[in-house]
Protein backbone atom coordinates (compact mmCIF):
# COMPACT_ATOMS: atom_id res chain seq x y z
CA UNK A 1 0.00 0.00 0.00
CA UNK A 2 1.37 3.57 -1.04
CA UNK A 3 0.38 7.07 -1.12
CA UNK A 4 -2.44 8.18 -3.93
CA UNK A 5 -0.49 10.19 -6.49
CA UNK A 6 -2.72 12.88 -6.01
CA UNK A 7 -2.62 16.85 -6.06
CA UNK A 8 -1.22 16.95 -2.62
CA UNK A 9 -1.22 14.44 0.73
CA UNK A 10 -4.06 13.91 2.09
CA UNK A 11 -4.33 12.32 5.72
CA UNK A 12 -5.40 8.98 5.37
CA UNK A 13 -6.21 8.95 1.40
CA UNK A 14 -4.31 5.71 0.38
CA UNK A 15 -4.19 3.83 -2.90
CA UNK A 16 -4.50 0.17 -2.98
CA UNK A 17 -4.55 -2.55 -6.01
CA UNK A 18 -6.94 -5.10 -6.90
CA UNK A 19 -6.84 -8.49 -7.53
CA UNK A 20 -6.56 -7.43 -11.39
CA UNK A 21 -3.84 -4.90 -10.31
CA UNK A 22 -5.62 -1.93 -11.22
CA UNK A 23 -5.29 1.02 -8.53
CA UNK A 24 -7.80 2.27 -6.41
CA UNK A 25 -8.61 5.38 -3.89
CA UNK A 26 -9.40 5.00 -0.12
CA UNK A 27 -9.98 6.89 2.72
CA UNK A 28 -8.66 4.33 5.88
CA UNK A 29 -9.55 5.59 9.23
CA UNK A 30 -10.39 4.03 12.14
CA UNK A 31 -9.86 0.59 11.28
CA UNK A 32 -12.30 0.92 8.24
CA UNK A 33 -11.56 1.63 4.36
CA UNK A 34 -14.10 3.63 1.69
CA UNK A 35 -13.33 3.37 -1.58
CA UNK A 36 -13.53 7.24 -3.21
CA UNK A 37 -14.26 6.88 -7.30
CA UNK A 38 -13.42 10.23 -8.23
CA UNK A 39 -11.04 11.06 -10.59
CA UNK A 40 -7.58 11.92 -8.74
CA UNK A 41 -6.83 14.84 -8.17
CA UNK A 42 -10.46 16.46 -9.47
CA UNK A 43 -12.14 19.04 -7.08
CA UNK A 44 -15.09 15.70 -7.45
CA UNK A 45 -12.55 13.77 -5.38
CA UNK A 46 -11.28 16.14 -2.67
CA UNK A 47 -15.48 16.86 -1.94
CA UNK A 48 -15.84 12.96 -1.64
CA UNK A 49 -12.70 12.90 0.81
CA UNK A 50 -14.41 15.57 2.64
CA UNK A 51 -17.67 13.47 3.30
CA UNK A 52 -15.87 10.11 3.56
CA UNK A 53 -13.56 11.34 6.30
CA UNK A 54 -16.68 13.25 7.81
CA UNK A 55 -18.50 9.88 7.90
CA UNK A 56 -16.13 7.78 9.38
CA UNK A 57 -15.39 10.53 12.23
CA UNK A 58 -19.33 10.32 12.70
CA UNK A 59 -19.43 13.77 12.08
CA UNK A 60 -21.66 16.39 9.22
CA UNK A 61 -19.12 17.00 6.83
CA UNK A 62 -18.41 20.46 6.64
CA UNK A 63 -18.04 22.33 2.90
CA UNK A 64 -16.84 25.49 2.03
CA UNK A 65 -18.69 28.55 0.70
CA UNK A 66 -20.31 27.29 -2.69
CA UNK A 67 -19.56 23.82 -2.01
CA UNK A 68 -15.93 23.34 -3.61
CA UNK A 69 -12.73 21.90 -1.32
CA UNK A 70 -10.30 23.45 -2.12
CA UNK A 71 -6.27 21.39 -2.69
CA UNK A 72 -4.31 24.15 -2.52
CA UNK A 73 -4.40 27.96 -1.12
CA UNK A 74 -6.18 30.43 -3.07
CA UNK A 75 -4.20 32.01 -6.10
CA UNK A 76 -1.70 29.13 -6.18
CA UNK A 77 -0.65 27.15 -8.99
CA UNK A 78 -2.72 24.25 -7.93
CA UNK A 79 -6.07 26.58 -7.04
CA UNK A 80 -5.70 27.61 -10.63
CA UNK A 81 -5.46 23.99 -12.39
CA UNK A 82 -8.27 22.74 -9.97
CA UNK A 83 -10.51 25.81 -11.33
CA UNK A 84 -9.72 25.14 -14.77
CA UNK A 85 -10.29 21.50 -14.48
CA UNK A 86 -13.51 22.25 -13.64
CA UNK A 87 -14.55 24.81 -16.15
CA UNK A 88 -16.91 24.22 -18.89
CA UNK A 89 -13.89 24.65 -21.74
CA UNK A 90 -11.83 21.96 -19.77
CA UNK A 91 -14.76 19.95 -19.39
CA UNK A 92 -15.50 20.22 -23.60
CA UNK A 93 -12.79 18.67 -24.28
CA UNK A 94 -13.23 15.02 -25.19
CA UNK A 95 -12.57 12.12 -22.36
CA UNK A 96 -9.09 10.95 -23.68
CA UNK A 97 -7.89 14.50 -24.33
CA UNK A 98 -8.73 15.29 -20.66
CA UNK A 99 -7.00 12.53 -19.33
CA UNK A 100 -3.81 12.98 -21.11
CA UNK A 101 -4.06 16.75 -20.28
CA UNK A 102 -4.95 16.47 -16.92
CA UNK A 103 -2.05 13.54 -15.95
CA UNK A 104 0.39 16.13 -17.37
CA UNK A 105 -0.86 19.44 -15.73
CA UNK A 106 -0.45 17.20 -12.23
CA UNK A 107 2.87 15.79 -12.57
CA UNK A 108 3.58 19.57 -12.94
CA UNK A 109 2.28 20.03 -9.73
CA UNK A 110 3.64 17.53 -7.89
CA UNK A 111 6.97 18.70 -9.16
CA UNK A 112 9.61 20.30 -6.44
CA UNK A 113 10.92 23.74 -6.41
CA UNK A 114 12.52 25.53 -3.72
CA UNK A 115 11.83 28.48 -1.46
CA UNK A 116 14.06 31.00 -0.79
CA UNK A 117 14.67 29.38 2.69
CA UNK A 118 15.75 26.23 0.78
CA UNK A 119 12.50 23.94 2.05
CA UNK A 120 11.44 22.22 -1.04
CA UNK A 121 7.46 22.70 -2.04
CA UNK A 122 5.15 21.20 -4.94
CA UNK A 123 4.80 23.33 -7.55
CA UNK A 124 1.55 23.46 -6.94
CA UNK A 125 1.70 25.45 -3.60
CA UNK A 126 3.61 28.35 -5.48
CA UNK A 127 1.87 31.53 -5.66
CA UNK A 128 0.59 32.96 -9.31
CA UNK A 129 2.29 35.76 -8.35
CA UNK A 130 5.94 34.37 -8.51
CA UNK A 131 5.30 31.32 -10.58
CA UNK A 132 7.08 33.24 -13.48
CA UNK A 133 9.15 32.13 -16.89
CA UNK A 134 12.07 30.63 -15.23
CA UNK A 135 9.59 27.94 -13.13
CA UNK A 136 7.73 27.16 -16.32
CA UNK A 137 11.68 26.50 -18.20
CA UNK A 138 12.14 23.86 -15.29
CA UNK A 139 8.92 21.95 -15.36
CA UNK A 140 9.42 21.78 -19.61
CA UNK A 141 13.40 20.91 -18.84
CA UNK A 142 12.51 18.53 -16.14
CA UNK A 143 11.41 16.20 -19.10
CA UNK A 144 14.86 16.77 -20.85
CA UNK A 145 15.46 14.08 -23.16
CA UNK A 146 11.63 13.98 -23.96
CA UNK A 147 11.31 16.42 -26.25
CA UNK A 148 7.76 16.04 -27.03
CA UNK A 149 7.13 15.52 -23.63
CA UNK A 150 8.87 18.85 -23.14
CA UNK A 151 6.24 20.36 -25.05
CA UNK A 152 3.14 19.07 -24.29
CA UNK A 153 3.84 20.70 -20.47
CA UNK A 154 4.24 23.90 -22.26
CA UNK A 155 1.40 23.67 -24.31
CA UNK A 156 -1.14 22.06 -22.16
CA UNK A 157 0.33 25.22 -19.34
CA UNK A 158 -0.29 27.71 -21.84
CA UNK A 159 -3.68 26.32 -22.57
CA UNK A 160 -4.79 27.21 -19.21
CA UNK A 161 -3.59 30.05 -18.26
CA UNK A 162 -4.63 31.63 -21.37
CA UNK A 163 -8.06 30.43 -19.94
CA UNK A 164 -7.39 31.80 -16.51
CA UNK A 165 -6.61 35.28 -18.12
CA UNK A 166 -9.98 35.24 -19.81
CA UNK A 167 -12.14 34.81 -16.98
CA UNK A 168 -13.89 37.95 -15.11
CA UNK A 169 -12.58 39.00 -13.52
CA UNK A 170 -8.76 37.31 -14.71
CA UNK A 171 -7.76 34.49 -12.36
CA UNK A 172 -3.60 35.69 -13.66
CA UNK A 173 -1.26 38.39 -14.51
CA UNK A 174 -0.19 37.09 -17.31
CA UNK A 175 0.60 33.75 -18.79
CA UNK A 176 4.12 33.21 -17.96
CA UNK A 177 4.72 30.00 -21.08
CA UNK A 178 4.92 33.20 -23.32
CA UNK A 179 8.53 33.75 -22.95
CA UNK A 180 9.11 29.33 -23.02
CA UNK A 181 10.04 28.67 -26.50
CA UNK A 182 9.20 25.26 -27.55
CA UNK A 183 12.20 22.64 -27.85
CA UNK A 184 13.19 22.16 -31.29
CA UNK A 185 14.05 18.72 -32.60
CA UNK A 186 13.14 16.29 -35.66
CA UNK A 187 10.85 13.41 -36.17
CA UNK A 188 8.77 11.69 -38.23
CA UNK A 189 6.08 10.79 -35.76
CA UNK A 190 4.08 7.31 -35.85
CA UNK A 191 5.99 5.22 -38.92
CA UNK A 192 3.95 5.94 -42.29
CA UNK A 193 3.07 2.59 -43.97
CA UNK A 194 4.21 1.40 -47.39
CA UNK A 195 2.05 0.16 -50.06
CA UNK A 196 4.24 -2.99 -49.42
CA UNK A 197 3.28 -3.00 -45.64
CA UNK A 198 -0.10 -3.01 -46.57
CA UNK A 199 -0.27 -5.69 -49.10
CA UNK A 200 1.56 -7.42 -46.64
CA UNK A 201 -0.95 -7.34 -44.19
CA UNK A 202 -3.53 -8.03 -46.27
CA UNK A 203 -1.78 -11.00 -47.57
CA UNK A 204 -1.60 -12.16 -43.83
CA UNK A 205 -5.20 -11.33 -42.14
CA UNK A 206 -7.93 -12.49 -45.54
CA UNK A 207 -10.94 -10.87 -46.25
CA UNK A 208 -13.70 -11.60 -43.79
CA UNK A 209 -11.19 -11.42 -40.71
CA UNK A 210 -11.75 -8.30 -38.16
CA UNK A 211 -8.39 -7.38 -38.55
CA UNK A 212 -8.67 -6.85 -42.25
CA UNK A 213 -12.20 -4.89 -41.51
CA UNK A 214 -9.84 -2.77 -39.25
CA UNK A 215 -7.29 -2.07 -41.25
CA UNK A 216 -9.56 -1.23 -44.33
CA UNK A 217 -12.32 0.88 -42.67
CA UNK A 218 -9.47 3.01 -41.49
CA UNK A 219 -7.06 3.32 -44.79
CA UNK A 220 -10.32 3.34 -47.31
CA UNK A 221 -12.09 6.22 -44.91
CA UNK A 222 -9.41 8.08 -43.73
CA UNK A 223 -10.53 7.85 -40.12
CA UNK A 224 -8.73 7.76 -36.88
CA UNK A 225 -9.07 5.07 -34.64
CA UNK A 226 -11.12 6.98 -32.31
CA UNK A 227 -13.33 7.14 -35.24
CA UNK A 228 -12.93 3.53 -36.24
CA UNK A 229 -14.27 2.11 -32.60
CA UNK A 230 -17.77 3.97 -32.92
CA UNK A 231 -18.45 4.13 -36.77
CA UNK A 232 -21.53 1.21 -37.39
CA UNK A 233 -24.20 0.42 -38.99
CA UNK A 234 -26.16 3.38 -37.61
CA UNK A 235 -23.88 5.84 -39.19
CA UNK A 236 -24.31 3.97 -42.90
CA UNK A 237 -26.84 6.03 -45.11
CA UNK A 238 -26.98 4.46 -48.60
CA UNK A 239 -23.24 4.42 -50.11
CA UNK A 240 -21.77 6.65 -47.57
CA UNK A 241 -21.10 6.95 -44.22
CA UNK A 242 -21.88 10.31 -41.93
CA UNK A 243 -20.47 10.70 -38.53
CA UNK A 244 -18.98 13.30 -36.22
CA UNK A 245 -15.40 12.90 -35.52
CA UNK A 246 -14.41 11.88 -32.36
CA UNK A 247 -11.06 14.23 -31.91
CA UNK A 248 -12.57 17.42 -32.94
CA UNK A 249 -16.05 16.97 -31.36
CA UNK A 250 -15.72 19.47 -28.41
CA UNK A 251 -14.74 22.42 -31.29
CA UNK A 252 -17.46 22.04 -33.67
CA UNK A 253 -20.34 19.43 -34.62
CA UNK A 254 -19.61 19.22 -38.19
CA UNK A 255 -20.44 15.95 -39.98
CA UNK A 256 -18.10 14.46 -41.67
CA UNK A 257 -19.03 12.05 -45.31
CA UNK A 258 -17.62 9.54 -46.90
CA UNK A 259 -18.67 7.22 -49.17
CA UNK A 260 -18.50 3.67 -49.26
CA UNK A 261 -15.76 2.56 -51.63
CA UNK A 262 -17.54 -0.68 -53.83
CA UNK A 263 -13.80 -2.51 -52.24
CA UNK A 264 -15.00 -1.51 -48.70
CA UNK A 265 -18.93 -2.20 -49.08
CA UNK A 266 -17.71 -5.80 -50.49
CA UNK A 267 -15.10 -5.95 -47.18
CA UNK A 268 -18.45 -5.42 -45.41
CA UNK A 269 -20.62 -7.62 -46.29
CA UNK A 270 -18.21 -10.51 -45.98
CA UNK A 271 -16.83 -9.21 -42.41
CA UNK A 272 -18.52 -9.85 -38.90
CA UNK A 273 -19.90 -7.04 -37.72
CA UNK A 274 -21.26 -5.71 -34.63
CA UNK A 275 -25.05 -4.62 -33.72
CA UNK A 276 -23.01 -1.25 -32.50
CA UNK A 277 -19.81 -0.97 -34.24
CA UNK A 278 -18.40 -2.62 -36.86
CA UNK A 279 -15.72 -3.78 -34.82
CA UNK A 280 -16.25 -5.68 -31.55
CA UNK A 281 -13.88 -7.43 -28.83
CA UNK A 282 -13.56 -11.07 -29.06
CA UNK A 283 -16.56 -10.57 -26.56
CA UNK A 284 -18.85 -8.71 -29.14
CA UNK A 285 -18.17 -5.14 -27.38
CA UNK A 286 -17.61 -2.25 -28.64
CA UNK A 287 -13.33 -1.60 -28.21
CA UNK A 288 -11.88 1.04 -26.34
CA UNK A 289 -9.20 3.56 -28.03
CA UNK A 290 -6.87 2.18 -26.26
CA UNK A 291 -7.91 -1.55 -26.35
CA UNK A 292 -8.06 -1.00 -29.47
CA UNK A 293 -4.77 0.30 -30.80
CA UNK A 294 -3.26 -2.51 -28.74
CA UNK A 295 -4.96 -5.03 -30.21
CA UNK A 296 -4.59 -3.99 -33.49
CA UNK A 297 -0.68 -3.59 -32.86
CA UNK A 298 -0.86 -7.13 -32.03
CA UNK A 299 -2.48 -7.79 -35.50
CA UNK A 300 0.30 -6.09 -36.81
CA UNK A 301 3.24 -8.19 -35.15
CA UNK A 302 1.21 -11.45 -36.18
CA UNK A 303 1.67 -9.81 -40.02
CA UNK A 304 5.23 -9.40 -39.25
CA UNK A 305 5.09 -5.51 -38.93
CA UNK A 306 6.14 -4.71 -35.47
CA UNK A 307 6.83 -1.35 -36.86
CA UNK A 308 3.48 -0.40 -37.88
CA UNK A 309 0.63 0.91 -35.78
CA UNK A 310 -2.90 2.21 -36.59
CA UNK A 311 -1.90 5.70 -36.95
CA UNK A 312 0.51 5.21 -39.75
CA UNK A 313 -2.39 4.23 -41.91
CA UNK A 314 -3.76 7.45 -42.01
CA UNK A 315 -0.67 8.96 -43.33
CA UNK A 316 -0.30 6.40 -45.60
CA UNK A 317 -3.49 7.13 -46.99
CA UNK A 318 -2.41 11.20 -47.51
CA UNK A 319 0.30 9.75 -48.83
CA UNK A 320 -0.75 7.67 -51.42
CA UNK A 321 -3.60 9.93 -52.21
CA UNK A 322 -1.19 12.84 -52.51
CA UNK A 323 0.93 10.97 -55.03
CA UNK A 324 -2.16 10.00 -57.10
CA UNK A 325 -2.52 13.58 -57.46
CA UNK A 326 -4.99 14.72 -54.36
CA UNK A 327 -5.30 18.55 -54.07
CA UNK A 328 -4.59 20.17 -50.52
CA UNK A 329 -8.87 20.93 -50.56
CA UNK A 330 -9.51 17.24 -51.15
CA UNK A 331 -7.00 15.70 -48.64
CA UNK A 332 -8.45 18.26 -46.45
CA UNK A 333 -12.23 16.59 -46.98
CA UNK A 334 -10.72 13.30 -46.83
CA UNK A 335 -9.17 13.73 -43.26
CA UNK A 336 -11.44 16.12 -41.88
CA UNK A 337 -8.20 18.41 -41.75
CA UNK A 338 -8.92 22.18 -40.91
CA UNK A 339 -5.40 23.39 -41.56
CA UNK A 340 -4.14 23.16 -44.77
CA UNK A 341 -0.86 22.95 -43.80
CA UNK A 342 -1.69 19.51 -42.48
CA UNK A 343 -2.13 18.90 -45.97
CA UNK A 344 0.51 20.52 -47.94
CA UNK A 345 2.67 18.35 -45.64
CA UNK A 346 1.83 15.48 -47.96
CA UNK A 347 1.24 16.91 -51.58
CA UNK A 348 4.55 19.31 -51.08
CA UNK A 349 6.39 15.38 -50.53
CA UNK A 350 4.45 14.01 -53.54
CA UNK A 351 5.27 17.32 -55.49
CA UNK A 352 9.27 16.79 -54.82
CA UNK A 353 9.10 13.22 -56.07
CA UNK A 354 7.24 13.84 -58.84
CA UNK A 355 9.55 16.54 -60.09
CA UNK A 356 12.72 14.41 -59.38
CA UNK A 357 11.84 11.66 -61.14
CA UNK A 358 10.83 13.99 -64.15
CA UNK A 359 14.39 16.06 -63.61
CA UNK A 360 16.82 13.59 -62.44
CA UNK A 361 17.70 13.25 -66.60
CA UNK A 362 18.53 16.79 -66.55
CA UNK A 363 21.93 16.20 -64.46
CA UNK A 364 23.11 13.99 -67.00
CA UNK A 365 25.37 15.63 -69.29
CA UNK A 366 24.62 14.96 -72.68
CA UNK A 367 26.84 12.48 -74.54
CA UNK A 368 29.20 13.18 -77.57
CA UNK A 369 27.20 12.02 -80.50
CA UNK A 370 28.62 8.54 -81.48
CA UNK A 371 30.41 8.20 -77.49
CA UNK A 372 28.90 5.52 -75.44
CA UNK A 373 28.91 6.05 -71.85
CA UNK A 374 31.54 3.92 -69.95
CA UNK A 375 31.94 3.69 -66.53
CA UNK A 376 34.95 6.11 -66.14
CA UNK A 377 33.29 9.10 -68.11
CA UNK A 378 29.80 8.40 -66.63
CA UNK A 379 31.07 9.77 -63.47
Amino acid sequence: MRNAPLLVDLPYLVEDEDRYGTPRVYVRRYGRKIRIREVPGSLALLAAYNRTLAELSGRKPVDRPGGEFEPFPPGTFGWLAAKYFGSAEFQGIDAQSQRTRRNVIEHCLRQAYKLASGRAEPMGRCPLEVLDAAKIKQLRDAKAGKPGAANNRRKYLSAMFAWGLEQTPPLVAMNPTRDVKRVSYSTDGFHTWSVDEVEQFRAHHAIGSKPRLALELMLLLGVRRSDAVVLGRQHRKGNAISFVPQKTRYKRKRVSEKPILPELASILARSPCGDLTFIVTEWGKPFSRAGFGNWFREQCDAAGLPHCAAHGLRKAGATIAAENGATIHELMAIFDWENAAQAKVYTDAADRKHLAARAMGKIVPLAREGETPTEENAS
